[in-house]
């Protein structure tokens, strides 16, 4: 397992003028280092700020389906399918932005993004039928795609100090802020504003603008490569950290799929309310305790970060199971704090492991990569879920899953216990004779 250490400006190639201006004297090592220029701050937290508003605007619709299903008179099946073409256009959109980004840089690709989301929007604003949800959330797919990997690689090399530990605690928190922050804004102005169908998506144009200023703040490619699409691969060196993170990672977004598309339902059908807001909060609730955890979470060993998570997240899926049987919302809403706290630990460091092991000619790629590991987390449990729905109960269905889910989320556990405690044997000195 890589160290956990902070990776600084000289244990890596400088990224951007910022990073060659923070660098400590090589001939004082302990001398303070110089401050950080204000324009390099400013072009990470507004990289950080471009990462949220995507994510944001991906996760609108979740409040509204059940108005789409009113108004266009689709079956909840239609839901699941929708939202499989958004994960089946976001994987190969995933694959092949991030080794592009590396070759040309990453302002062309992320300009396209952006752009893609703000179509993607103005679809959903002037949807008029089924198929208009279809090509809106296909679009927002191939932006988030597109966009995941650069933007996470970004931060990396934009943190002003080479931080690459605050880059990745910068990046799960706005990701999950994004999740989070999309379902309440557009429950909220559903609910309580006109045009509950057109209101959000035109304030999240607005809020890409800004997004696009950002991007267009990063400094072109000092040199392109060639750009040749390839089958994913994953480093020697890091496979076994890449593989464990990404198990771990894949369970902690099996729950926020599972949240971000049935919960909001499974919310109204346990309280008996109709409110828009109320399922949206729902949502919101388990990413802010995601990312609470994420922020008390910083500076602790990646490894220890998902030993800790993953008991939780199957905590509060076997509390979700039980709030369902009972019925009870109190039982649900503490199951959605556990379950948030041991998603946000779980993905920290997940993603931490993978973004210190990664390596610099190779970032964004390995990162996309990692990406597709967690999108097909959200994906593929939803879609199966949604399905089982159909036969059996959407209560009934959500049971299964989260028994299935908790299961394996304790089986997860003792294989990372078991290779922690293999590596620590292995790193221990060998007993020295005494001579007796």
């Amino acid at each position: 397992m890589p160290s956990d250490r902070p990776t600084t400006a000289l244990h890596r190639r400088p990224q951007h003028r910022a990073a060659r201006e923070d660098r400590p004297d090589p001939l004082n090592p302990n001398a303070p280092a110089p401050p950080v220029p204000r324009r390099g701050r400013w072009r990470f937290w507004a990289t950080a700020y471009t990462l949220l508003v995507l994510l944001t605007g991906t996760n609108l619709p979740t409040p509204l389906y059940r108005g789409y299903e009113a108004t266009f008179g689709f079956s909840p099946l239609v839901v699941t399918l929708i939202f499989a073409a958004y994960v089946a256009v976001l994987l190969p959109s995933l694959l092949l932005a991030g080794p592009l980004s590396d070759a040309v840089g990453r302002r062309g690709v992320l300009l396209s993004a952006v752009a893609l989301a703000a179509l993607g929007s103005l679809v959903f604003a002037l949807a008029a039928g089924t198929g208009w949800l279809f090509a809106a959330r296909v679009l927002q797919g191939l932006a988030l795609g597109a966009a995941s990997g650069p933007l996470t690689a970004a931060l990396t090399e934009l943190e002003p100090t080479g931080n690459r530990r605050k880059a990745a605690l910068v990046s799960t928190v706005a990701s999950v802020g994004g999740l989070g922050l999309g379902p309440v804004l557009a429950g909220l102005l559903a609910q309580y504003a006109p045009a509950p169908d057109v209101l959000p998506f035109a304030v999240e144009i607005v809020l890409l603008v800004p997004a696009a200023a950002a991007v267009m703040s990063l400094q072109p490619a000092s040199a392109r490569t060639r750009w040749r699409p390839r089958r994913p691969e994953i480093p020697a060196a890091m496979r076994t950290v890449f593989a464990t993170s990404g198990t771990a990672s894949f369970l902690a977004f099996a729950v926020t799929g599972l949240f971000l598309t049935l919960v909001p339902t499974y919310v109204a059908t346990l309280s008996g309310s109709r409110n828009l807001f109320l399922g949206g909060a729902a949502v919101a609730l388990m990413l802010l305790c995601s990312a609470l955890a994420q922020l008390l979470g910083y500076g602790k060993r990646a490894r220890s970060l998902e030993l800790a998570g993953l008991p939780l997240l199957a905590a509060g899926l076997v509390l979700l199971a039980l709030a369902g049987g009972l019925p009870s919302l109190p039982m649900l809403l503490v199951a959605t704090v556990i379950g948030g706290i041991g998603q946000g630990l779980a993905f920290l460091g997940g993603l931490t492991a993978v973004n210190q092991a990664a390596p610099t000619t190779r970032h964004a790629d390995v990162l996309s990569s990692f990406y597709v590991i967690i999108y097909l987390g959200v994906g593929l449990p939803a879609i199966g879920v949604g399905f089982l729905a159909n036969t059996v109960g959407l209560l009934t269905a959500v049971q299964y899953f989260a028994a299935a889910a908790a299961a394996l989320c304790l089986v997860m556990t003792l294989s990372l216990l078991r290779s922690h405690r293999r590596t620590t044997t292995a790193a221990s000195p060998p007993p020295t004779d005494t001579g007796r």
